[in-house]
């Protein structure tokens, strides 16, 4: 006979989904292999017409202690967070002594309501969901690593505490502006709690209880089929990965009689209705309607947008200094000179400007004077074409230094011009201007977006 493909990949899978995980729903079918089920895995040429199948001789269930078709066989369909309670629960929710949580008095309640109206649907298949003890405990204590000697780190006893659950939201935290932004003096427990990113996740188990016939309901016999962990970003993490095409999962118990298990899981969700994707549609289509309403009303009405097919520029300078002059009190009188084709500026505009009398200090062997003499301007550029070529011509400054004396008289002591420069991007140059004399500003050009750049 051929060996039975099995899945040996056990590790785990992680999906995405926009869909509320309660519609989450997952079918797990469980079945105890025997020597007569054995041959259903084998082909079908293998087998031959003349073989007789071993189940001809598999003795009837009696009274007598034979395992029923539906101890060997399980199948059910398990919704997200839905509890299914095990035996051991069963009986010791019965028992009202045992119960110590409100929790635990809800479990009771639910199961005599559960014996009331005829007793469980599952009888091997149970879960353990976010709320119960078995998830805390399983995070608590759960390895780092697959070595059978694994000492914990430094790291994994500080980290053994943090718990990466559902926190409470509390409503008021977003809307109040947090009146500590440091903590001087944080407490062990802020510390735990802040050290790392702490996602919300939800966590599930899918058991299985797999004790011999008429024994169950004993903790040593429980096995974890499937753990499914949801975060509030929408990120599914199956561990193991849904069967699908894949061989089944197999379980071989330990003790004195050991036995085969087989299991598979699948995704049976239901599927979105047409009419449901239609809503769906209609509804993120408002959402994302409404978002952009808001954020045109952060950006308000007064946001002056540029003429199409326009180029704006902007310009912010400043005449800094001027150095290497023969004589004190300096000025300096400078104006932006528009080509004549397609360009034009504000009427309000002021295109020129003159600086502040300065006296010189010294600096090393030369003299300078500080002027710091900000100043600005805005310009358009109408033309058609949109090409590289279409600007023929571009501003000019215009800058002369001057300086008073005694006897109240102006003297030229020197000029100059300089392009400004075109292109959007950091840029440096000084151009001297008789002896010498700086300029610096900061261009903003475009159509629909204010690229800054500095010249000097």
């Amino acid at each position: 006979m051929a060996e039975t493909v099995w899945s040996t990949d056990t590790g785990e899978a992680v999906y995405r989904s926009r869909d509320p995980v309660r519609n989450l729903r997952l079918r797990v079918h469980l079945q105890r292999i025997t020597s007569s089920n054995f041959l259903h895995y084998q082909p079908a040429a293998e087998l031959g017409k003349d073989l007789i199948d071993l189940a001809t001789f598999r003795p009837q269930p009696t009274a007598s202690g034979h395992r029923p078709e539906e101890d060997e066989e399980e199948e059910i369909v398990i919704g997200w967070q839905e509890k299914l309670f095990s035996q051991f629960e069963v009986d010791l929710y019965q028992n009202e002594t045992a119960c110590q949580s409100p929790l635990d008095y809800q479990y009771r309640q639910e199961i005599l309501k559960l014996e009331n109206s005829g007793g469980k649907k599952n009888r091997r298949i149970f879960t353990y969901t976010d709320s119960d003890r078995y998830t805390n405990l399983e995070e608590h204590c759960q390895r780092m690593t697959t070595a059978a000697s694994e000492v914990p780190s430094f790291l994994v006893e500080r980290m053994a505490n943090v718990r990466r659950r559902r926190q409470d939201r509390r409503g008021m935290e977003g809307s109040i502006l947090k009146s500590r932004i440091v903590t001087w003096e944080p407490s062990e427990e802020f510390v735990r709690n802040n050290h790392v990113i702490n996602t919300p996740l939800q966590t599930m188990h899918i058991m299985a209880d797999l004790g011999p016939y008429k024994k169950l309901g004993y903790k040593k016999y429980e096995h974890v089929l499937c753990t499914l962990k949801v975060d509030s970003n929408g990120v599914i993490t199956v561990k193991p990965d849904f069967t699908g095409l894949k061989g089944p999962y197999r379980i071989e118990t330990e003790g004195e009689k050991q036995e085969l298990w087989k299991y598979t899981i699948d995704n049976v969700s239901p599927h979105a209705q047409p009419e449901e994707e239609e809503r769906e549609r209609r509804v993120f289509k408002d959402l994302y309607g409404r978002h952009k309403e808001y954020l045109s009303s952060l950006v308000g009405t007064d946001f002056e947008m540029t003429v199409p097919g326009a180029l704006r520029l902007f310009v912010n300078g400043e005449v800094v200094s001027a150095q290497g002059y023969e004589y004190d009190n300096l000025y300096v009188h400078f104006f932006v000179e528009l080509p004549t084709a397609h360009w034009s500026s504000p009427a309000f505009q002021q295109l020129s400007g003159v600086t502040q009398t300065c006296t010189t200090k010294s600096l090393g062997m030369d003299k300078v004077a500080h002027f710091s003499y900000p100043f600005t301007f805005e310009a358009f550029f109408l033309h058609e074409d949109e090409s590289s070529d279409a600007l023929p011509e571009w501003p000019v400054l215009y800058c002369e230094v001057l300086s008073l004396d005694f006897w109240q008289r102006y003297r030229v002591e020197g000029y100059g011009a300089v392009v400004l420069p075109a292109t959007p991007g950091p840029s440096w140059n000084r151009a001297p201007f008789g002896k010498g004399c700086g300029v610096c500003w900061t261009v903003w050009k475009g159509s629909a977006s204010r690229v800054p750049f500095t010249m000097c």
